[in-house]
């Protein structure tokens, strides 16, 4: 396609089918998680809130994903993306709303102690309390309430300055033109991925690690960095694939599908040797403040366990080692939707065992409600920031080699 043949003030147009859809997932949504507190029982209460704890931490690390994507493509001076960045900015502009959603849960969480109340409980670190726990005691300098939540604000906030950044500095792009914007979004994404680097393990420990505080695995940190990064993939790809096929963004062409795909094929290895090597560790040194992780996994939710491993090893493996896989919407489409349901199993199996009492593990209307209101919030949020701009960054640098890009 020549470049004389694209429109660059192209805009997504968010209305019609597609909202009425996300608004009424997001109804849903409200719908599910209302049943969950009305139940009045305590088991429901903590599924509910394991629920909304699950789909708000996704949509949170999608959305710091997307903008780590921008960062990764600005440092390493990526060609081949420059047309497609305003997707994964409309996720960054949205890493504001789900951070403040995330910290909402958690806050409310700790108060009703529906979450990590392995180490929120009363009398926990007192040595004169028949509840004292020496480990839980030995951890609490780290695991307290203000010190906590102090790390989350802090987290989430850098990384929505930086998500703010990235997109402010593409927009004045558009305008002013010239490599001002460009070599501002460079030395911010340097900063970025460096603070980003240091500070998703932590995260990671913090929001999802403590809910069994007994529990620790140094690798944990990067499992999780390795499920946010190849979601956050899988997402750009289902958006920028079902835009194609509304009629929008033809300057994509299979070449830019055979990159992403490659990026899902190559984290999902990553992520399947992450998960060996901490699974291993543990299997084989059989420590038992270790292997009490799996041994809840096998014992009460085995068929998640192996489920996990099919959907997001097998399946991406499998379906994009050819290379005309990776380059066929159709296909790509199918192995991204795969790898997003994949992840929900992979999370849900990671905080149900630690939020939920043992053997109440219930699957029903508040999981399959919950997650279909976050998607609609994500439909809704995502693409109303996505019309807000032209869909292609008209003075990029590197626009040109992007839209002659070929494999």
């Amino acid at each position: 396609m020549g470049t004389h043949n694209i429109n660059f003030s192209e805009q997504f147009e968010f209305t019609g089918k597609v909202k009425t859809l996300s608004i009424v997932g997001i109804a849903l949504g409200v719908a599910a998680i209302a049943f969950g507190f009305l139940a009045g029982d305590k088991v429901m209460h903590e599924r509910t809130f394991a629920n909304l704890l699950l789909m708000a931490y996704y949509f949170a690390c999608v959305c710091m994903s997307g903008t780590f994507f921008l960062a990764v493509q600005y440092v390493a001076q990526a060609g081949w993306s420059a047309s497609i960045l305003r997707v994964p900015q409309a996720m960054a502009k949205t890493l504001p709303i789900a951070a403040v959603i995330l910290i909402v849960v958690i806050s409310a969480g700790l108060y009703t102690h529906n979450l990590y109340h392995h180490w929120h409980a009363d009398g926990l670190t007192d040595p004169n309390s028949p509840n004292y726990d020496s480990l839980i005691a030995g951890k609490s300098v780290f695991l307290n309430v203000p010190f906590f939540l102090g790390r989350q604000v802090v987290f989430l906030g850098v990384y929505s300055i930086f998500s703010t950044l990235f997109v402010k500095f593409s927009y004045n792009e558009d305008l002013a033109g010239g490599l001002n914007s460009y070599r501002k979004s460079f030395k911010n994404a340097c900063i970025f991925l460096v603070i980003y680097g240091f500070t998703t393990p932590i995260f990671a420990f913090d929001t999802i690690m403590s809910l069994e505080a007994h529990w620790f695995s140094t690798m944990f940190g990067w499992y999780n960095f390795a499920a946010m990064w190849v979601s956050s993939l899988a997402t750009i790809a289902i958006i920028i694939i079902l835009l194609r096929r509304a009629g929008y963004m033809q300057w994509v062409n299979n070449s830019h599908l055979h990159n992403l795909g490659q990026f899902i094929f190559g984290f999902s290895i990553f992520w399947t040797y992450v998960w060996f090597a901490q699974f291993l560790l543990i299997y084989y040194a059989n420590m038992p403040e270790e292997t009490v992780y799996f041994y809840k996994r096998f014992e009460y939710y085995k068929f998640w366990f192996f489920l996990n491993l099919a959907m997001n090893f097998l399946a991406p493996v499998l379906l994009l080692m050819d290379r005309d896989n990776k380059r066929t919407d159709a296909k790509l489409l199918f192995v991204a939707i795969v790898v997003l349901l994949g992840h929900w199993v992979d999370y849900y199996q990671m905080i149900m065992p630690g939020a939920v009492e043992d053997g109440h593990n219930g699957f029903g209307i508040v999981e399959i409600g919950t997650a279909i209101g976050f998607v609609g919030l994500f439909t809704f949020t995502v693409l109303t920031a996505l019309s807000k701009k032209p869909l292609i960054a008209k003075n990029h640098p590197l626009l040109q080699e992007s839209l002659h890009h070929q494999l």
